[in-house]
């Protein structure tokens, strides 16, 4: 389809393809890297804890408000199942989404992440349990999770399938899997191309449509029960960072250019301006099913 770089953090000068199969047409990058050069391409510091001065206090703010929108998409599929079992969020970065599960009175939750470094910061920024490790290999008994959630996490895996088989062997019989991924079937794709910032070159191995997602979760003996097209979190913000990556206050930090808390704050209130002006673009393309991610809720099949 195209070559593209790594246009938001800039760990590497490499030039990856972007290439859709001709017979089922998933697109993915080509080639895969190995496991080796794909740990190279995510900054040490790739998930969200707040920094103690006013700039990360507005962050924290910011993200807690649009992680609403989760919250509520979560709450109304766990309220469908029958009894209270763990609620495992899978990539769960610096836990803050668990912690506000937690607020709203969710006592059994827990993360799961590959990452040492985001287990602790989860563990020690908001007490939540996390695990280290992979869903390929879990550290729980089968049937003990009455839900498991997996925001942005099965277009960075080399076996996506993998995690979905675990999943299932983990839920209950009237269990829920939440899963999002960046939509390629939006219209963000299609006007911006390789400067999409759903691509994430070259840290997302795959990059699925809709239609993708439910071939996936059906074959692994999952049944679709809601979608959702539109994130307060992330679609206007994803459409900001395509437009300028380098605005973005991760990439800023990776980057090594945020300075000081006064221009951290400065840059943080532009981005949340051009935030504001992708929200009415972002709300259209989703009201027509195009949103530039997509949220399901699942069950195991019957």
């Amino acid at each position: 389809m195209f070559s593209a770089t790594d246009r938001l953090y800039r760990t590497t000068c490499e030039v990856f393809r972007i290439v859709e199969c001709g017979r089922c047409r998933l697109i993915r990058l080509f080639p895969q890297p190995t496991a080796a050069q794909l740990s190279q391409y995510y900054p040490r510091n790739y998930w969200f804890v707040p920094e103690q001065h006013a700039a990360g206090r507005l962050e924290e703010m910011y993200r807690r408000f649009v992680l609403r929108d989760h919250l509520r998409f979560v709450a109304r599929a766990i309220g469908d199942a029958p009894e209270e079992g763990l609620v495992l969020d899978v990539g769960c970065g610096g836990g803050l989404f668990l912690a506000m599960l937690r607020e709203r009175g969710r006592r059994r939750v827990a993360g799961l992440d590959f990452s040492l470094d985001a287990a602790a910061a989860a563990w020690g920024r908001h007490q939540v349990p996390v695990v280290c490790s992979t869903l390929s290999r879990p550290p729980l008994p089968p049937d003990s999770c009455s839900a498991i959630t997996m925001f942005h996490v099965l277009e960075h895996l080399y076996d996506p399938r993998s995690y979905l088989d675990a999943a299932r062997g983990l839920l209950r019989k009237d269990g829920r899997l939440i899963v999002q991924v960046p939509n390629a079937a939006c219209w963000q794709f299609m006007l911006l191309g390789e400067n999409w910032n759903g691509l994430d070159v070259p840290r997302h191995v795959y990059n699925f449509r809709d239609s993708d997602l439910e071939v996936l979760l059906d074959a692994c003996g999952f049944e679709v029960l809601r979608r959702k097209y539109f994130s307060l979190r992330d679609n206007p913000a994803g459409l900001a960072t395509s437009l300028l990556p380098g605005l973005d206050p991760m990439a800023r930090r990776v980057r090594g250019g945020g300075g000081g808390p006064a221009r951290q704050f400065l840059g943080d209130l532009l981005y949340l301006s051009l935030i504001a002006a992708a929200l009415p673009f972002t709300v259209l393309e989703a009201a027509c099913r195009a949103g530039s991610t997509v949220m399901m809720e699942a069950r195991p099949k019957q």
